[in-house]
C-alpha cells in the first residue's frame, strides 16, 4: 500500500522538492539575488512524468511560491516579480503541451508493446512442463530488451513417442535473425508434430532457410526427440553439445556421433540436408539433459574469461525441480558475468522422472 501511495504521488514529488529548494535558497540569500524566475523549474518537471492538470496544480503552486516570495523581498508588484510570473506561464503552457505529446507517445508503445506481445505468444507458445515421464523447463534471455524471441531460441513438441526439442541459434543479429528464427521455430513445429522421422526435419528447415528467407544465415542446433522410456536420440548441426547430469551427480557431454555442417550450409555444400546419424543417450530417473547455446558458455567475466559450464554448472543442476535448477544456473552466471550478459541465451532442461 506504501509503494501504491508513493508511486501515486511521485510526478508531485520532484518539482515540489525543486520549488521548495528555490524557496529556501531565496530566503537564505536574500532579496538582491533575484531568484524568482528559478519558479519555472516547478512546471517544467512536472511534464517529464505528470498529466496537464498535474504540470497546471504545479504552475499555480510555482506561482503562489513567486508571489510570496516577492512579498517577503520587497519585490512585490514591480517588474521583477512580473517577468518572472509571466516565465512561470509560458513555462506551464509549454509543460501542458510537453506533457500531452509524453503520453499520447505513452500510449503509442503500450499499444505497440501489447501487439509485440501477441505476436511473441504466437511465435513463442509455452513450452509443455510435462509429457509423461517428461519433464521441461526452460529459461530465455534476449538482447533485445523486452523481448521473448532473438536470434536464439528453444521448442519442444509432444509427438508419438514423447517429446521433440529443438534448440538453435540463428547466425547474426537483428531484424534478419528474428525472421530467421521465426521461419525456423515454425518449420520445427509443423515438421515435429507429424509423422516424419527425425532425420527427415532439417531437410525442412533448410527448405524454408532457403525459400521464406535472405538465404544468407545459418543455423547451429540440436534436434532430439526424447522417449518415454527414457533414451534420447541427439542430432547436431554444428551446436554445443548438450550436457548430461547423472544421478550421481557426474556431468557428461552428449557429443554427436559425427559433425555435421549447421542448417542453412549443407545446401550450398551439396551435402544431404539430412545431416548425420542420430547419437543416443538413455537417462535413468530423475537424471537430466541441459541443451543450450553459446550465449551460456559465452559469457564472459571482467576478464574475458567465458563461463566454464562443464566446470560450475554441475552444482546449480543439483537443485530440485528443473525450473530451480535453470535459475541457479542463470544466478550463477550473473556472478561469474558480474550482472548479465549483452548476448542472447537460450536454455532448456529436460528430466527423465521415476515413474511410480
Amino acid at each position: 500500500m506504501l509503494a501504491q501511495t508513493t508511486t501515486a504521488h511521485q510526478p508531485w514529488v520532484i518539482p515540489v522538492a525543486a520549488m521548495g529548494i528555490v524557496a529556501m535558497a531565496s530566503i537564505l540569500a536574500g532579496p538582491g539575488f533575484g531568484l524568482l524566475p528559478f519558479y519555472t523549474a516547478g512546471p517544467a518537471l512536472a511534464a517529464a512524468r505528470g498529466t496537464s492538470r498535474t504540470v497546471l496544480g504545479v504552475g499555480a503552486f510555482s506561482a503562489a511560491l513567486c508571489l510570496i516570495s516577492a512579498l517577503i523581498d520587497s519585490h512585490f508588484g514591480n517588474t521583477r516579480m512580473l517577468v518572472a510570473l509571466g516565465g512561470i506561464a509560458f513555462v506551464t503552457a509549454a509543460a501542458c503541451y510537453v506533457s500531452r505529446v509524453r503520453r499520447q507517445a505513452e500510449r503509442d508503445l503500450v499499444d505497440v508493446r501489447e501487439v509485440a506481445e501477441a505476436v511473441q505468444d504466437v511465435l513463442v507458445p509455452p513450452l509443455p512442463a510435462q509429457v509423461g515421464p517428461l519433464t521441461l523447463a526452460d529459461s530465455y534471455l534476449s538482447a533485445t530488451k523486452s523481448a521473448r524471441v532473438g536470434g536464439d531460441l528453444c521448442q519442444a513438441v509432444p509427438c508419438e513417442a514423447g517429446l521433440r526439442v529443438m534448440i538453435a541459434d540463428v547466425q547474426g543479429k537483428g531484424i534478419e535473425a528474428l525472421r530467421t528464427a521465426a521461419v525456423v521455430l515454425h518449420t520445427f513445429r509443423e515438421a515435429a508434430r507429424g509423422p516424419l522421422g527425425l532425420r527427415e526435419i532439417a531437410p525442412r528447415i533448410e527448405e524454408a532457410l532457403e525459400s521464406l528467407t535472405d538465404g544468407e544465415r545459418f543455423v547451429t542446433g540440436v534436434i532430439a526427440e526424447a522417449r518415454h522410456d527414457g533414451s534420447v536420440d541427439l542430432l547436431n548441426y554444428g551446436h554445443p553439445a548438450p550436457l548430461i547430469r547423472r544421478a550421481d551427480g557426474r556431468l557428461e557431454v552428449a557429443e554427436p556421433s559425427e559433425h555435421a555442417l549447421p542448417l542453412g550450409l549443407a545446401g550450398l555444400c551439396g551435402l544431404d540436408p539430412a545431416g548425420p546419424t542420430a547419437a543416443r543417450v538413455v537417462l535413468a530417473p530423475d537424471e537430466r539433459i541441459l541443451f543450450y547455446t553459446d550465449g551460456l558458455s559465452e559469457a564472459r567475466d571482467e576478464q574475458g574469461e567465458f563461463y566454464p559450464v562443464q566446470d560450475r554448472a554441475g552444482g546449480p543442476l543439483a537443485h530440485p525441480g528443473p525450473v530451480r535448477a535453470l535459475q541457479e544456473l542463470r544466478a550463477d552466471v550473473d556472478r561469474h558475468t558480474g550482472g548479465g550478459s549483452d548476448d542472447d541465451s537460450a536454455l532448456l532442461l529436460l528430466q527423465f522422472e521415476r515413474v511410480s
